[in-house]
């Protein structure tokens, strides 16, 4: 399959990106989606893109480890509520790193990326359909609730200077 624009990474990177996706891929295909696997490729990539990368020093298993568990956080993958639904103990454990290091590598991961829980970049798209992030429009920090604005309402705030836009753009 043909990498799409955000799954590209720099020629100096892509052998690091390469395994931290074969595990990713792997852990997706026997215990999560292919949405969960696409959404870890991307966020391998950007990690790639990183200068310098992060992707370049330690193992590629604790990298892994920790994208899966980035978007397992970001997606409540461990809330009991979710399908599907795992541990955290149990991602870890099934991807053979040790729990501290999965959640230290994904702190930085989030903190360096500045990834929120609900972050509309890195939610599902099964899930963004309901995300209430997307169903709201900024104007210089302002939050306006779209569903409320009608189009005649936007186009107004657009001549008298708004410039609002969709969070999800």
């Amino acid at each position: 399959m043909p990498k799409r624009d955000d799954e590209a990474v720099p020629a100096k990177m892509q052998g690091s990106y390469e395994t931290v996706v074969e595990l990713t891929d792997a852990f997706c295909r026997a215990h999560l989606t292919a949405e969960y696997a696409d959404l870890c490729r991307r966020l391998a990539a950007k990690l790639a893109r990183k200068r310098p990368s992060p992707l370049a020093g330690g193992r590629a298993k604790s990298w892994a480890g920790g994208i899966l568990y980035t978007i397992a956080r970001v997606n409540f993958l461990f809330d009991p509520s979710q399908t599907p639904h795992m541990q955290a103990g149990e991602l870890c454990k099934l991807m053979g790193v040790s729990r501290g290091t999965a959640s230290g590598k994904s702190t930085d991961i989030m903190r360096m990326l500045k990834i929120t829980q609900l972050d509309p970049a890195w939610t599902l798209p099964g899930l963004l359909a309901g995300h209430p992030f997307t169903l709201m429009m900024t104007d210089d920090g302002l939050i306006i609730d779209a569903p409320r604005m009608t189009p005649e309402i936007l186009a107004g705030l657009r001549r008298l200077g708004f410039d609002i836009d969709l969070l999800d753009e």
